[in-house]
Order: structure tokens, then sequence, then C-alpha cells
């Protein structure tokens, strides 16, 4: 994984901290030099600064969001508001408040890479219009066409790439077509929260999708939450 931190005491913290994990670390101190390192070579998980010098946190994501759907968690020392919707915005997956705990930001990348992975099953109840080879489902809604086994989406027949949240927030949606899904059950089930998270992940990553797929695909129930309409 790529780690783009500014404050040297906190990026090799964090490094020590994750290599003991387990996970291949590579560090940047500004935004200029991940963004050179991320071109030259591939990584399963971004974890961006807010605050960098020349091109920050913000701007990075989005310069990789131009090329790459890699999972991204953004950090914010000040638990700013603006600071988590610009980088939600941007395209980032999940965001974590500095300071933080060694256990939760593990928890969150565990969280993240287990979304670049995840392994799909054909929506309850609903009918498989195209079975593929390996028994997953091609559902349909409308001119919205979702691979199940290929993770291929499209609309009117247009490929739509998504990140890997954005994927796994469309397939929850699939799955139970018509019904109202609360965002603290979208966090527990997309993002793996086992704790009250943020709202504002959800809000902006469905944000995303209706950019992605148009913006009366998925309603919202003022109060409630979201529905995928059938």
């Amino acid at each position: 994984m790529l780690l783009v931190e500014d404050d040297e005491l906190m990026r090799r913290s964090f490094t020590v901290a994750l290599e003991r994990y387990g996970y291949q670390v590579r560090a940047a101190a500004d935004g200029l030099t991940g963004l050179e390192s991320f071109r030259d070579d591939g990584f399963d998980l971004l974890i961006l600064d807010v605050m960098l010098p020349g091109l920050d946190g913000i701007g990075l994501c989005r310069r990789v969001r131009e090329s790459s759907l890699v999972p991204i968690l953004m950090m914010s020392a000040r638990g700013d508001g603006l600071d988590i919707v610009a980088g939600l915005e941007a395209g980032a997956d999940d965001y974590v408040v500095k300071p933080v705990e060694t256990g939760v930001l593990v928890a969150r990348i565990r969280s993240l890479l287990r979304r670049a992975t995840y392994p799909p099953s054909p929506a309850p109840g609903q009918s498989a219009d195209a079975p593929t080879p390996s028994g997953a489902a091609l559902l349909v809604f409308g001119d919205l066409a979702i691979d199940t086994g290929g993770l291929e989406v499209s609309v009117g027949g247009v490929p739509v790439a998504l990140t890997p949240t954005e994927l796994k927030l469309l397939l929850e949606f699939a799955a139970h077509p018509g019904i109202v899904l609360e965002r603290h059950t979208l966090l527990r089930d997309v993002w793996d929260y086992g704790w009250d998270g943020d709202s504002r992940v959800v809000d902006l990553c469905v944000q995303r999708l209706r950019g992605k797929l148009g913006r009366d695909r998925i309603e919202t129930v003022r109060g409630f939450g979201y529905k995928l309409r059938r």
C-alpha cells in the first residue's frame, strides 16, 4: 500500500505499525511524490493525509481517480466536516480522523481490501436473466445491467466504472430492489462498521453512484434511507 503523510513522525509510526500487521508499505512525504509513486508502481490501497504540501490529499485523490479505482482511505487531523466531505466527493472510500489507534486504522484497511475482492452472489429472489457459467447472474433494472459474476455494470449498454465500495453498495441495493435500506444498515453491510459510523460516507457514495448511473436510479426516502427503483 502507499501511505502519503507529510509529518515524519506519523509517517514512520504508521509505517512501522502497519508492517507489524504484515502489510508492505511505501511512504511518501508530499502529494506530488505520492502521485509519482502511484504512477510508477501498482498499489492495492492508498492512505492519503488531507493536509499535504504542494498537491494536497484531496487533489491527489482526484488525480488518482482519473485513472484508477484503487481503494482510498483519507486521513484528516482536524476532523473538519468540510475536509471529510471534500475527500469523499473526490472519490475516497472512507476516512479516519487523526490521532487514530492502530487497531482502528487496520480495521478500516481490512474492510477496504475485503470490498476490493468482494465475491457477490445473486440477489435473493431476483431472477437471473442471463446466468453466467459461474452461476452468477445478470441483474437487469430497466437499462441498468449488473453482471455479478464479471463484476461489470452498464447503463444502456455503456460500461460504467465503479470503485469497489460503489460496486458493493450497488450490489446491496440490487439484492433488495424496491426496499428501503437505512444508513446504519448500509454502514454495517457495505462499510463493515461494527459501531456507529458517519452516515456522510453513505450519502456521498450514493451521490457518486447517482452521478454515474443516473440521478433517478436511487431514491431518497426522507427520514429513513435509500432504495433502488425497480
